[in-house]
């Protein structure tokens, strides 16, 4: 597969909590529409990279560009608004508001970015649709099932239109099949949206099927 130009781009990211070295010099860069896995065990600095790399947290040296702009350069306001418009997030724990409904949840993104409540819910019904969750739109969090739920998080991290979706164990909680649908849906959405995909992982079969898989040990890269 041929990409056109880098989505993300990491140069020289260190990290340090109190004494400890999380993240010692990561470089790394990935393409539009490239998915890419970062693989390793426990500890190894995967989700810190991925919370810098999605403006969640500061590196203590090092820029992270995304789409061209270096994120590490802007002020406050200018990263909140840039991180509601530019990254989408999918978390283990689907984070999912529990007094809203499915289309409400994933229409909050759009209406913090300015746009008008029937616009956002309309967004929202049209990716649910797309996603297979017609008739889910009206249930809340409690009234979905494990699978259905990590749907309506990608659906919410999709609203916006994202240059990049940045995916923190996303499959943990599912079970088998649900986990194997989950993985197919990236692949799916990569082909319908031109979408680009980061995602931290243990699971060895997604990994496997990522276009390439970034292992870290000990807070570097492995090479």
């Amino acid at each position: 597969m041929r990409y056109s130009y880098q989505m993300v781009t990491v140069e020289n990211i260190h990290k340090t909590y109190g004494s400890l070295k999380v993240l010692k010099g990561i470089n790394l860069s990935v393409a539009e529409r490239e998915i890419v896995t970062i693989v390793g065990a426990s500890g190894a600095g995967k989700s810190t990279l991925l919370h810098i790399i999605g403006a969640l947290d500061k590196p203590d040296m090092g820029t992270v560009s995304i789409k061209g702009s270096n994120i590490s350069a802007l002020t406050e306001r200018k990263l909140s608004e840039f991180r509601n418009t530019q990254i989408g997030f999918v978390f283990q724990f689907h984070h999912l508001l529990p007094e809203f409904t499915a289309e409400e949840n994933v229409a909050i993104p759009a209406m913090i970015g300015g746009k008008s409540r029937k616009d956002s819910l309309e967004e929202a019904r049209d990716l649910l649709l797309k996603l297979n969750l017609g008739d889910r739109l009206e249930h809340k969090p409690s009234q979905l099932s494990g699978g259905e739920q990590q749907r309506v998080a990608v659906a919410r991290a999709l609203i916006n239109k994202p240059s990049v979706i940045l995916a923190d164990e996303p499959s943990g909680n599912l079970d088998s099949n649900s986990a194997v649908e989950l993985h197919k849906l990236f692949f799916t959405l990569r082909q319908q949206f031109n979408q680009t995909f980061i995602i931290v992982t243990h699971n060895q079969q997604l990994a496997d099927m990522s276009d390439r898989r970034i292992m870290m040990k000990d807070g570097n890269i492995e090479t």
